[in-house]
């Protein structure tokens, strides 16, 4: 690396986190205009007020618009690059994991909420695939550590992070980016904003995402995925109809078109290894397929395989195929509307109303190989209203905020899955060959029949949740340099299921009317009644009945924090704190060979206890940050095994019931000299499972006493140097550098190298120029030195499957601000 690289990788720093006297203003109405901030500092709204960041007794990073841009931050994972103890996984079903401080929950279905709870504007974003459009027109990133419970509308147990859009203006503005990069990249975007009557203002920004040519290359056949294809628009009006009253309405749109992400094969499960697998699956590996493993380990990221869609589109039987392109077909859009109305000098009453409606239709393979292993089509819809009314206001040395919450969510997760030449059907379909003579076969399927069944089925769960809750917080003066905060929050939460797996078109009567029949009544004794055409497969031991799965959670908590604020003087903030956090229980969508698979977990219980220090020196020069924290965490909600009487390991929900983190986080800004800034942000982190009795992934049961969590690397750190400083009379120079490191983590709780997310480190830059007229152009570049590196790895029960990040992205962006 040269010494040239290394100054810009030193020096391009806080403007991510703390280079940001421009973006306060706006940031929660009028309220914020109050609180005007002095260089250096920030005004955010964590505690849903506008308050200098060092004066909040809490883990917080704030990350402003100019340094999201600089650092090309256009998607939600993006983030991980300027906050380092957040992380962002994909599930073999592309919904984003989200992990904050080694807290995350792996699920794979659309219906999960995150233990990381997102938020736009302070409207809930409860399913993190809501969050998977382009990202646009940011004011800043609010990013918020510990549990939320007491002040936002879903309980969490990691933390929360709020994206905070540009409001309109009182004034005309305007501004348009257009960017040109490789892999046939051209993207758009801008906004518009000023009056358009007295006390009536609006705003309108968009940004179009296009790459016309993939970055994932098949091994067997050259061919190309990875292309984008992503529109937003968003319209927001504010408006002031007189004194003490005001309204703030958004609406947002946009559309997905992107292909979806394919894996990497890396090996066989536990059970289908051919050489010491445990399952009796491991002799029906497809032909070939060991051999293109044995062959194609990736060294790259361009490197990937899924199935030839000549094949994985033609009717085999009635075995359907799925059709048409690997691609995604979303759309989303959101209501929120704010009423402000003040209730005389120290009083204000808060409505916040919202409406989200997302809708999926995806076809991906996750295969990792040029076969038939594992192909979705996922077909969901959200439908979420919430309504939050909440009075603030000043009481003395009290300033206070009680409210009421309510949201409700129907919620529609289904996928029609192709197995056809995973390992488990081929097992199935060989061990019906002597059934058919026996009496289970009264249907009278055929030896054809049979070989072309198990090829196709669907999942399916429709999901009811009601949660409402009343909380109250308060900030009490208790001295000149002294402040207490307490806040809490009862809310009771309801969750209706109904979902199976079931039948399409015929295709899973042979095996399940005859071999799992007989299988059943060899484990269980008795022998369940036949299905037909379109039925639910999963069956019930207890019932001994083929159908649909049932359940109704009805849980309640009370989420509290208790905090000490002691500012010996105006420059040093000490604090320590206790909060309580919950994650509503949830219910999965599985392929379930049995209701064991699609049971409930119920809600999980984080108690966190932090202590920390923010310290501002040098004549405001040098900003020190530094916690320690320790989680004590009950009923952890994972992902994991489930072991199968007929396929040893399949999916299933489960609590922890005791587990354990603690860590100590640290930031240290340093501002060298007028618009130049140095951010080091670093967690060092340890996390263990406390004596859980599961199941591995071999379909055994083990003890993981002192597993690590999921996701959780021990070490992760950013170094980040932002510049604007100028070049001539007229002409700006700025750009950003910043480079992310994070340790080896695991992705499940087992000790297996195959699973692992190996140690990786990353830079992202950018380099331009601005001239005061309002022209500017940059060059930038994303994992600049082209590093190969994967965060998540997974498995469809035959295949592990690793997927990999970008490799080197890099372009150029032209804009005019007026």
């Amino acid at each position: 690396m040269t010494a040239y690289r290394l100054f810009l990788l030193a020096g391009t720093a806080t403007s991510l986190a703390f280079a940001a006297p421009a973006f306060a203003a706006d940031a929660a109405g009028d309220v914020a205009a109050e609180a005007a901030p002095v260089e250096g500092e920030i005004i955010v709204t964590a505690q849903r007020r506008a308050e200098s960041l060092n004066d909040v007794g809490m883990a917080i990073q704030a990350v402003d618009g100019q340094t999201l841009e600089n650092l090309r931050v256009t998607d939600v994972r993006d983030l991980t690059a300027v906050a380092p103890s957040f992380t962002v996984s994909q599930s073999y079903q592309g919904v984003p994991t989200y992990t904050l401080r080694g807290i995350g929950f792996n699920t794979i279905n659309l219906s999960s909420t995150s233990t990381v709870g997102t938020y736009v504007d302070e409207v809930s974003y409860a399913y993190p695939i809501m969050n998977t459009g382009p990202v646009m027109d940011l004011e800043r990133v609010e990013i918020l550590k510990g549990p939320q419970g007491t002040l936002y509308g879903r309980n969490t147990t990691a933390g929360l992070i709020n994206f905070i859009t540009g409001k309109p203006t009182d004034s005309f503005e305007g501004s348009i980016r257009a960017d040109l990069g490789n892999y046939q990249t051209w993207n758009i975007g801008g906004h518009l904003s000023g009056p358009l009557a007295e006390g009536l203002s609006a705003r309108v920004a968009f940004r179009s995402e296009n790459s016309d040519k993939g970055w994932q290359v098949s091994n067997s056949r050259g061919e190309r995925q990875g292309e984008v294809e992503k529109l937003g628009v968003r319209g927001s009006l504010a408006f002031d109809p007189g004194p003490g009253t005001h309204f703030d309405l958004s609406v947002t749109w946009w559309q997905n078109k992107s292909d979806t992400v394919v894996g990497q094969g890396i090996g066989f499960t536990p059970a289908t290894n051919p050489v010491g697998g445990t399952s009796n699956s491991r002799f029906f590996n497809t032909p070939g397929l060991a051999t293109y493993l044995a062959n194609n380990f990736p060294t790259n990221a361009r490197q990937a395989d899924w199935a030839p869609e000549a094949e994985r589109s033609a009717d085999i039987g009635t075995g359907l195929g799925l059709k048409g392109p690997l691609a995604e077909d979303n759309r989303f859009w959101g209501l929120k509307l704010r009423w402000d109305q003040d209730l005389g000098d120290a009083m204000k009453l808060v409505s916040l109303t919202s409406y989200n409606d997302f809708k999926r239709n995806s076809l991906s393979d996750w295969s990792g190989a040029p076969f038939e292993i594992l192909l979705q089509n996922t077909v969901g819809r959200i439908k979420s209203f919430a309504q939050e009314l909440h009075v603030e206001g000043e009481s003395g040395p009290v300033t206070w905020l009680v409210g009421g919450y309510y949201a409700k969510d129907r919620i529609l997760d289904s996928n029609r899955t192709i197995l056809g030449q995973n390992a488990n059907p081929r097992l199935i379909r060989a061990a019906g060959i002597p059934l058919l003579a026996s009496p289970f076969n009264s249907g009278g399927y055929t030896a054809l029949q049979l070989s072309q069944a198990f090829r196709t089925f669907q999942d399916i769960g429709r999901i009811n949740t009601t949660t409402w809750s009343i909380f109250a917080n308060g900030d009490w003066q208790l001295a000149e340099q002294l402040k207490l905060t307490a806040g809490v929050r009862y809310t009771q939460d309801k969750q209706r299921y109904n979902g199976c797996s079931r039948d399409v078109n015929g295709n899973m009567l042979p095996n399940v009317n005859v071999v799992n029949r007989a299988l059943y009544t060899q484990t269980y004794g008795r022998t369940p009644p036949e299905i037909t055409q379109g039925q639910c497969n999963t069956f019930d031991p207890v019932s001994n009945m083929f159908g649909e799965v049932k359940s109704v959670l009805d849980e309640d908590n009370v989420a509290w924090r208790v905090a000490l604020d002691w500012s010996p003087n105006d420059d040093t903030l000490l604090y320590a704190s206790v909060s309580r956090g919950y994650k509503a229980g949830t219910t999965p969508v599985n392929t379930a060979s049995t209701a064991r698979q699609n049971a409930s977990v119920k809600q999980e219980q984080l108690t966190a206890y932090e202590v920390g220090v923010k310290a501002t020196l040098a004549d405001r020069m040098v900003q020190a940050n530094l916690s320690a924290f320790y989680y004590d965490y009950r009923d952890k909600q994972i992902s994991t095994y489930f072991a199968d009487p007929i396929y040893t390991a399949l999916s299933r929900l489960d609590n922890v019931p005791k587990s354990k983190a603690y860590g100590v986080e640290g930031e240290l800004i340093v501002r060298p000299m007028q618009g130049v800034s140095i951010s080091t942000s670093a967690l060092w982190l340890k996390t263990r499972v406390i004596d859980y009795d599961g199941t591995n992934a071999a379909g055994q049961p083990e003890n993981f006493d002192g597993a690590e969590f999921i996701y959780s690397p021990k070490f992760q750190g950013s170094i980040t140097l932002a510049y604007d400083t100028p070049a001539t009379d007229t002409i700006d120079a700025f750009g950003a550098i910043s480079a992310r490191y994070q340790s080896k983590s695991n992705t499940i709780f087992e000790d297996i190298d195959l699973y692992k997310v190996d140690a990786y480190g990353t830079v992202n830059a950018s380099v331009g120029l601005r001239d005061e007229s309002g022209w500017s152009v940059s060059l930038w570049a994303k994992n600049l030195f082209d590093k190969y590196y994967w965060s998540a790895v997974s498995s469809n029960a035959n295949v592990v499957v690793r997927f990999a990040n970008q490799p080197r992205t890099y372009g150029l962006t032209v804009g005019l601000d007026f």
